[in-house]
């Protein structure tokens, strides 16, 4: 699995860094609130897992399942909910957890359903931002770190549902994907 990396570009100890960053600065955002975490899986389980141990706060969490990729390494563009909230919204200060916001199609769409459910307050946290390849006009109130536009796996991404359980995030070799 290691020799489908061509590169490492956030080690296990810079994740848990950046982790702990977004924790803190949450927690102090959100001290007098009602926080609500919104996380989509498959992609953001792990971060979101390690994030809501960093926010030293009381807080709910709730799961969505949301695809636009497939097999590919890119959007399809149609974006389709496999499993929704089980919960409404009203009143609640709301944080997405996202992997990664790269094209904005995804969470574009998950914002504007969420508008929709009367929340109190909406804001997105994201791990990886890749603003290169942006075709919506989105951007996160918390970003992790901003990347290159390479396809990248590890900590919750994945290429074909694989490479989830690598502690980094590393580049994945065109070859891979490519056959």
């Amino acid at each position: 699995m290691k020799n489908d990396i061509r590169e490492v570009i956030l080690s296990e100890a810079e994740l848990k860094e950046i982790v702990t960053e977004l924790g803190k600065k949450i927690t102090e955002d959100y001290k007098d609130k009602n926080l609500f975490l919104v996380t989509v899986l498959k992609g953001a389980v792990v971060f979101m897992t390690d994030l809501m141990r960093a926010i030293d706060k009381p807080c709910e969490t709730e799961f969505m399942v949301i695809s636009s990729y497939g097999a590919s390494t890119h959007s399809s563009g149609n974006v389709k909910i496999v499993k929704d909230i089980d919960v409404p919204l009203d009143d609640k200060d709301v944080l997405v957890v996202e992997d990664i916001l790269d094209t904005g199609l995804t969470l574009s769409f998950l914002v504007d359903l969420l508008k929709n459910r009367n929340p109190k307050s909406l804001a997105i946290c994201t791990l990886l931002d890749k603003p290169s390849r942006r075709v919506k006009e989105i951007s996160a109130d918390y970003v992790g770190r901003e990347i290159p536009d390479e396809f990248v796996v590890g900590y919750g991404l994945d290429y074909d549902e694989k490479y989830r359980n690598l502690p980094y995030i590393g580049v994945l070799k065109p070859e891979v994907y490519a056959k």
